[in-house]
């Protein structure tokens, strides 16, 4: 029972803290949570949360090891990401500049927030490497040092919490704290959107940015898949 719940916590840290750091799918529920209410955030937020899903499911097929064994099939995704991050980098541009202020949407008024978020998880570079070196191993019997594969800590922090796999709870628990997130994030966003003239736009350009700065990176990483120096 304890070392369930150990692994259950551990769980909980190790999806909160890999869905937290700054990115592009942040980037997409930030600009949709202060431009279309909480609800609009936590529709991106669950986009790139099915994304994992689906990722987590086909690791236990065996289908994204393939993607490892297959450089260009990488390299196309890693491509498309790319391009569809600098579109909608394009589009959070437009929606700083014509945005006045915080508005809180009809519920009924879907901004394609879900899909938009899950097409560009699907493609995230960083999501298939995580589902091609960590995650594919998460129900393997072998231990996962968590932070050493979370953004900006990983030298910091590495050795702090490592878990052994192979637990159904550490499953539950990962994506659990996904779900915090990217529900806890949104309400964030729109409390501070309510009370600070202007945050919307401001927010909405920072992902404009954000996106645009993945999305050329991306690109160059796939040019380099492709034909290598």
């Amino acid at each position: 029972m304890a070392s369930t719940v150990a692994s259950l916590f551990a769980g909980l840290l190790f999806g909160f803290a890999l869905a937290s750091p700054p990115g592009p799918m942040n980037a997409i529920i930030a600009e949709e949570s202060v431009l279309g209410g909480w609800l609009s955030g936590v529709r991106a937020g669950l986009g790139a949360f099915t994304a994992d899903a689906c990722f987590f499911v086909l690791a236990w097929l065996g289908v994204v090891a393939f993607v490892e064994t297959v450089p260009a099939v990488k390299g196309v995704m890693v491509a498309a990401g790319g391009v569809l991050m600098l579109y909608f980098a394009y589009g959070a541009a437009r929606d700083a500049m014509t945005a006045t202020d915080f508005v809180e949407v009809d519920p009924e008024d879907d901004r394609k927030g879900f899909t938009k978020a899950f097409v560009l998880a699907l493609t995230n570079p960083y999501q298939i490497v995580f589902w091609l070196t960590v995650g594919v191993h998460m129900l393997d019997d072998r231990t996962i040092d968590v932070f050493t594969h979370v953004p900006y800590v990983s030298e910091s922090l590495a050795g702090t919490v490592v878990v052994q796999a192979g637990s159904p709870a550490l499953v539950v628990g990962f994506f659990g704290g996904i779900l915090v997130w990217v529900t806890g994030f949104p309400a964030t966003l729109v409390a501070v959107g309510k009370r600070v003239d202007r945050f919307a736009p401001v927010v909405a350009g920072a992902s404009a940015v954000v996106l645009a700065l993945f999305g050329g990176f991306f690109l160059v990483d796939a040019v380099r898949t492709f034909a290598p120096v």
